[in-house]
């Protein structure tokens, strides 16, 4: 399975209503009441780069992490534009490696979700607790199984732009808690207009209970901080649809 090959191209194009400076504001506050306000930070599921650049922007150092190739071509052509300073990796967030520590770790739109299994959940937080310093900061958040089961469920979403187009067919299997989507994509070919080269893809997210992630964070060996509804400050609730989660290192596992 090819994730985010066609749809890479078109990406943020129809994540244009995503408010990542807004995103950024809410991460870097949080970041800034544990001390961290500048140094080395982790990108994790960087895609193409707009939260990477907002916080290279910010005066952090960044590391981006990501194993959709296209997609790391396009932050690379973005890095180029902004002359920021910036490392990018083509790693699994499975068993990504890096040559040293970071203070903080940050992973937006719904990255963890496309980890489907518990085990491999936890084996992720285990790298991230691996890889920050003592004390360290990570900052992520995820689709909750509420939104799965009560927003998204088996529906169809499709959206036109003069350029491109796309057809998005979800199924949930409530019984596994995992969402399978296929996305059909229409992309018009470049200097010539009103060809459409189609593109199929199939996506797979599972969706967690706040209690399933917390779990995963105690086994990984990092210290739960907080949940919030999104990215405002409040308390996150049954019925938040992505929550936003802080965690603290306290010690390495591996």
């Amino acid at each position: 399975m090819d994730e985010y090959t066609g749809f890479a191209e078109v990406y943020d194009t129809f994540m244009d209503n995503v408010p990542y400076e807004e995103w950024a504001d809410c991460l870097v506050g949080l970041l800034r009441e544990q001390g961290i306000d500048d140094g080395l930070v982790l990108d994790l599921g960087c895609g193409t780069g707009s939260m990477t650049e907002s916080f290279a922007g910010r005066g952090y150092d960044m590391i981006g992490v990501d194993s959709a190739d296209d997609m790391l071509e396009i932050a690379l052509r973005k890095k180029e534009r902004s002359d920021h300073d910036i490392l990018y990796l083509s790693q699994d967030m499975r068993e990504f490696e890096l040559y040293g520590t970071v203070r903080a770790v940050i992973s937006v739109c719904d990255c963890i979700n496309y980890v489907t299994n518990g085990e491999e959940l936890v084996e992720v937080f285990r790298l991230v607790n691996n890889y920050l310093d003592p004390g360290g900061i990570f900052l992520f958040d995820f689709n909750t199984r509420y939104k799965y089961e009560h927003v998204l469920g088996s529906r169809t979403f499709a959206e036109s732009r003069d350029e491109c187009s796309f057809i998005w067919d979800n199924y949930y299997d409530e019984d596994e808690g995992v969402n399978e989507y296929e996305l059909t994509l229409f992309i018009q070919e470049e200097g010539q207009e009103g060809l459409y080269r189609r593109y199929q893809e199939i996506h797979y997210q599972k969706g967690y209970t706040l209690a399933e992630i917390r779990r995963y964070i105690g086994q990984s060996g990092m210290e739960f901080l907080g949940a919030y509804d999104g990215y405002t400050r409040k308390a996150a609730e049954a019925d938040s649809e992505r929550i936003l989660v802080a965690a603290r290192e306290r010690g390495k596992t591996l």
